[in-house]
């Protein structure tokens, strides 16, 4: 059985993979067998993680600054990529941000950042790395959706992130439709909140802790490893036949 999920050979690219669930991922393949290639914005934070991940689990592992909303860099950053491994055969598409504003209230620039990095920037990178998967007829796309890619959430004013989440639940059925033919398999996953450099100040706060405890049946924000499972499976050939889906993993919040 260990088989199925032994990622050996294969080279997966991680964006947002400075800090936080881009770090945990990387991890997580890398503790499979695959090489990594990691992209973010903080060449130092990329640096500390590339010795990390080298050291812990003996893998290649390619390191490179990345704006994911600049279309010439990630057109740049796959072709170093693909020079230095020869091929991407895994896509975790990670980097996203969120703004919380009442609608009313939301400036155009908030909206913008938030529907930018989180929906857009997931169509450019995937696009680009679509590409070299096509040629290679294979290839594993991973998008970060949201228990918010189904739900809203009353109390909290987050139009902007559940909009680009829900896109991001779209995109991915859309180009798991398209890239089929090619051996592509494209799905997402849906984390309920977890504690991330963009969760820190909120996830331990009294107040949204309390909101948790309401909205979600075990009562408790994600723990570190919890999503590890979900992107082997989809990052593995045992997810051979599944395309096109978003696994929520949440403690029962999208059950209710």
């Amino acid at each position: 059985m260990s088989d199925l999920f032994d990622l050996s050979g294969k080279v997966a690219l991680v964006t947002g993979a400075s800090s936080g669930l881009g770090v945990q991922l990387a991890k997580a393949l890398a503790g499979q067998g695959a090489d990594i290639a990691i992209v973010a914005r903080r060449q130092e934070k990329l640096d500390e993680v590339k010795a990390d991940i080298e050291a812990t689990y003996g893998v290649r592992v390619f390191a490179k600054t990345c704006d994911v909303l600049d279309t010439a860099q990630i057109v740049e950053t796959v072709g170093a990529i693909k020079d230095f491994f020869g091929r991407i055969d895994i896509l975790i598409n990670n980097a996203g941000t969120a703004r919380v504003a009442a609608a009313q209230d939301q400036s155009d620039e908030d909206w913008k950042a938030v529907i930018d990095t989180n929906l857009n920037a997931v169509y450019y990178v995937a696009r680009e790395v679509g590409k070299v998967m096509i040629e290679q007829n294979y290839g594993r796309i991973i998008n970060l959706g949201s228990i918010h890619s189904s739900v809203a959430m009353k109390g909290l004013a987050i139009s902007g992130y559940t909009s680009s989440k829900g896109g991001v639940r779209m995109l991915t059925k859309d180009l798991a439709n398209e890239w089929a033919q090619y051996g592509i398999t494209v799905n997402a996953i849906g984390p309920a909140y977890f504690e991330s450099e963009m969760t820190a100040k909120s996830i331990n706060d009294e107040k949204f802790l309390g909101l948790i405890k309401m909205f979600c049946p075990m009562g408790r924000p994600g723990k570190p490893g919890e999503l590890d499972g979900a992107v082997i499976y989809f990052a593995s050939d045992s997810s051979s036949y599944t395309t096109g889906q978003l696994l929520s993993i949440d403690g029962g919040w999208t059950a209710l």
